[in-house]
């Protein structure tokens, strides 16, 4: 038995993980989201508009015989066509076209697995893959400029045996301020956004080995 500690950031103090729910338009899909990083958890919690405390949830996550796909153990571009099953970088015909040939060619078939796992696509990450896709990043640099937005990894489970794996810790609960945890949010992104435009404007970024030409390889 192999137990794991995770956390989950939300504004809402009560929480019940339920399999089946979720926005389909999360990173991965639906599920529920959590991660091992519990400062980063307190991030999440309160990262939205509305300026009230969010809240931290501690579990126990049991993986003994879950099957796991961490991305972190697959290239780069297997990570990014993940993310565009689901979430749109543009909104452009090209990238619509683009986009699908994309996932075909480098996405994962990620059906039977009970958890994702890897890193997670915040405000920072949608700089990039605007970029990327207008074949403005040069794939050389590309991982380097996600190492740059500070993503974080995150834990997404997928399947019904995954909920009933998980277990809150119910002495867990910790309330996140506002103030504190939001301005170090929307510094770490700001900090990201900086870092990655000095990057993406360097001469590290030859733009030869970009999104379209990937397609054609």
């Amino acid at each position: 038995m192999k137990k794991i500690v995770l956390y989950h950031g939300s504004p809402d103090k009560v929480i019940v993980p339920q399999y089946g729910f979720g926005e389909e338009k999360h990173d991965y899909g639906k599920g529920f989201y959590l991660t091992e990083d519990i400062e980063l958890a307190k991030e999440w919690a309160v990262c939205r508009p509305e300026e009230t405390n969010g809240w931290v949830h501690k579990y126990e996550l049991d993986t003994t015989e879950l099957k796991i796909l961490d991305l972190q153990q697959h290239d780069i571009l297997a990570w990014l066509a993940e993310l565009m099953k689901h979430r749109k970088a543009d909104d452009s015909r090209r990238y619509k076209i683009l986009s699908e040939k994309f996932i075909a060619k480098y996405g994962l078939d990620t059906t039977g697995y009970d958890i994702i796992k890897g890193w997670r696509a915040n405000a920072s990450y949608f700089y990039i893959a605007k970029e990327f896709v207008r074949d403005n990043i040069d794939m050389e640099i590309l991982e380097e400029l996600l190492s740059l937005g500070g993503l974080g990894i995150q834990y997404c489970l997928k399947s019904e045996k995954a909920f009933t794996r998980l277990n809150e810790v119910k002495d867990g609960l910790i309330c996140v301020d506002y103030k504190e945890f939001n301005d170090r949010y929307n510094e770490r992104d700001a900090n990201a956004r900086r870092n990655m435009r000095r990057l993406v404007d360097s001469d590290a970024n030859k733009v030869t080995n970009v999104f379209s030409t990937l397609i054609e390889r």
